[in-house]
């Protein structure tokens, strides 16, 4: 008798083409992955990838997403409520969540990984109802999400993030924040607060050391600086992770906080600004399910990765 074919699994193909690379041709990627035995379902309206991936939940067995960051926040709460896997093809600018997880960044390499790959169950952070992978910020980084342009972006990758960052350097103003965490209330003079969920965030920077997009915590830092010009003498521990231990900046791990501030502040996640101050922040344990290797080492570092 000859064996039974194996059924192809369905996996929704969402591409955000305004991504940096997601106008590029997709031909060798569709190959890898029905190769690879996926039926691909590409609806021919994807803009709202929250609405397609609810329509389609009970007609496929995964979601790949192509785009960057933003792409993946987009998506974050369709896949928490359907609980579909999802993988990651990077097409984006800074790609942080597939550096944390160790995936190619190449998008043919990384479409090569899906269709074997297990699934690696990882957090979410989550504010005032908003839910992201890498970071979420107050302050200097949310003041550059608002400057810098999809155009730029998209034109520049990373470059446009650091030309925006040193021509807002000189402007920024440290202002007051009251935080809430673990019985504690501290009231501090920051540049930017942030919390971080993930590992990498702004082109390959490092939240903490020794994070993890699985690990159950969020990772708190302060940037308590007198002048502008320290933010720059603090970059290479910004990229290693290691500037918790430095004497002007606050920082400490938790699973729930709340920062207040005089008048309401954007809040930045994963690029984009999603909510207001005062902002309650709690990590997600094991919110989402993504294709991953299980023992891959975090990705590299941008060549031009940004100070925040």
């Amino acid at each position: 008798m000859s064996a039974t074919p194996k059924t192809a699994r369905r996996a929704l193909l969402l591409v955000n083409g305004k991504a940096r690379s997601g106008s590029a041709p997709l031909d060798a990627i569709r190959t890898i992955l029905r190769d690879g035995g996926l039926e691909l379902i590409e609806p021919e309206n994807s803009k709202d990838c929250t609405e397609v991936i609810g329509r389609h939940a009970g007609s496929v067995d995964l979601v790949v997403l192509g785009g960057g960051d933003g792409t993946m926040n987009a998506a974050a709460s369709a896949l928490v409520e359907t609980g579909l896997p999802f993988g990651i093809l990077p097409l984006g600018t800074a790609n942080d969540l597939a550096r944390s997880l160790g995936l190619p960044l190449e998008p043919e390499a990384a479409a090569q990984l899906i269709p074997t790959a297990p699934e690696k169950a990882i957090d979410l952070g989550w504010v005032n109802g908003h839910y992201y992978f890498n970071v979420a910020s107050v302050g200097f980084s949310a003041d550059l999400a608002s400057e810098l342009t999809a155009e730029a972006k998209k034109s520049w990758g990373t470059v446009g993030y650091a030309i925006a960052a040193i021509r807002l350097l000189r402007r920024a103003r440290p202002f007051t924040v009251t935080i809430e965490h673990d019985g504690k209330v501290e009231k501090v003079t920051t540049i930017q607060a942030s919390v971080g969920n993930g590992r990498h965030y702004g082109g390959g920077m490092t939240v903490q050391e020794d994070a993890t997009v699985d690990d159950g915590r969020l990772d708190f830092y302060s940037l308590e600086v007198a002048h502008w010009w320290r933010l720059i003498a603090l970059l290479p521990a910004l990229r290693r992770g290691t500037h918790g231990k430095a004497a002007d900046v606050r920082a400490f791990e938790t699973t729930e906080l709340v920062l207040t501030t005089r008048k309401p502040r954007a809040v930045n996640t994963d690029g984009e600004l999603t909510t207001w101050t005062p902002a309650h922040f709690k990590v997600v344990p094991k919110a989402v399910r993504v294709l991953a290797p299980p023992d891959a080492a975090p990705g590299g570092r941008s060549r031009f990765p940004l100070p925040f």
